[in-house]
């Protein structure tokens, strides 16, 4: 092996460990958008098998996580074209959210689960990407392929109709 190979090899090997770090938060990603758990590590693997075939575009010293959520989406969005020309796949739904605690908090999390169900498809990813991956609101939106104004914008909406969803605000008065 000569030099240039054994550095290409351990330039492999940390980007390799790099995408290894990242595969938890691709789970819960994915876990969003995909919906059916037998559907998740599909897409994980998918995106992972792209990002390694892609590993020349990525631009070293960027954010690895939002290229890899790029990606993912990316995917999701071509096996969703995939799925509609297929009559025979059924749509996702939502697995049963694991409750612990007492009935009023059990109560409290279907609330919020449903309320979060009912958000529109880019108002709940927008939320996810921001408050439970911890992206700025820069790479969230880079992310969703939006400026980050529009994405400022879901995340009002989405956390007003939250609000509204568990009770915590009524809905806007439209008038007399």
């Amino acid at each position: 092996m000569t030099v240039v190979q054994q550095a290409g090899a351990s330039e492999a090997q940390r980007f390799g460990s790099a995408l290894a770090e990242e595969i938890p938060r691709l789970r819960r990603f994915a876990r969003l958008l995909v919906k059916r758990p037998e559907a998740v590590e599909d897409l994980v693997q998918e995106t992972l098998m792209r990002a390694m075939a892609a590993q020349g575009q990525f631009a070293l010293g960027t954010n690895l996580r939002a290229w890899l959520f790029t990606i993912l989406r990316h995917a999701r969005a071509a096996e969703m074209r995939r799925d509609a020309r297929s009559p025979f796949l059924c749509a996702d739904t939502l697995p049963e959210a694991p409750v612990s605690g007492g009935q009023e908090e059990r109560q409290a999390v279907r609330d919020l689960v449903a309320a979060f169900r009912r958000l529109p498809a880019n108002q709940r990813e927008a939320l996810w990407l921001v408050v439970v991956e911890g992206l700025d609101y820069a790479e969230a939106a880079a992310i969703q392929g939006v400026p980050p104004g529009t994405l400022r914008s879901r995340l009002s909406r989405a956390r007003d109709a939250l609000r509204r969803g568990i009770g915590l605000e009524t809905a806007p008065d439209n008038g007399p």
